[in-house]
């Protein structure tokens, strides 16, 4: 299983662009990309709250959510598939389809947005599954998507591991009680995730290989 938004593809240019659209649009003060980035990976709710109020854990007034929320869905449509894979990744998954892996994106990201944004990079065909932010009724932190993942493959949580960028993949994989690799790059709210934290840090997502064959 391998997130989308900081681990496979940088989003955070167009993620940042449409935010600032909204912001614009509504009158408010546009904010810096860096800081936009530090509000990605809880689905696109939340980084819009975040974006209104400038607080991780704000809650804009609900009139003031209503206005934004829409604004910030039509401008990112428009520029969505403008984001490009990190460097390696497509040889990663090239790697670990070779190796007979199956693999499923699980994601925070709305599947308009992440189903559009796969296919226009041409990463779709690698994926048994996508699971985004809006195929259950609840998505990371809570480990529902792993399960979920687990019962469409028929295999035990045992036997999944995660590939992250963030606290939030570690928490959904910790109470999933699969296994947890990270990339160093991507959007942690500018935290560095600590190797204790995971069962391995990977510079690129194919190094999970190496790994898998040592367990």
């Amino acid at each position: 299983m391998i997130d989308l938004d900081g681990t496979l593809v940088h989003t955070a240019p167009e993620i940042a662009r449409a935010a600032n659209s909204m912001l614009a649009k509504i009158h408010l003060p546009t904010l810096t990309t860096a800081q936009i980035t530090t509000y990605i990976g809880d689905g696109a709710t939340t980084l819009i709250k975040r974006c209104l109020t400038g607080r991780l854990d704000g809650e804009p007034e609900p009139a003031l959510m209503a206005i934004a929320q829409p604004l910030f869905f039509e401008y990112y449509a428009q520029i969505v598939t403008e984001s490009q894979p990190y460097p390696n990744v497509v040889a990663g998954l090239q790697a670990i389809k070779k190796a007979g892996l199956r693999m499923a994106c699980v994601t925070n990201k709305p599947a308009s947005f992440t189903l559009a944004l796969l296919e226009k990079i041409d990463l779709l065909s690698y994926f048994d599954l996508v699971v985004s932010g809006d195929t259950l009724h609840k998505k990371k932190p809570a480990p529902d998507q792993i399960f979920y993942v687990c019962e469409q493959f028929g295999v035990s949580v045992q036997e999944v591991a995660l590939i992250g960028d963030s606290k939030t993949d570690i928490s959904a994989a910790r109470s999933a009680g699969c296994m947890m690799f990270a990339v160093p790059y991507g959007y942690n709210q500018e935290q560095c995730i600590k190797a204790g934290e995971v069962d391995a840090l990977i510079d690129n997502i194919g190094d999970i290989l190496d790994l898998l064959h040592c367990l």
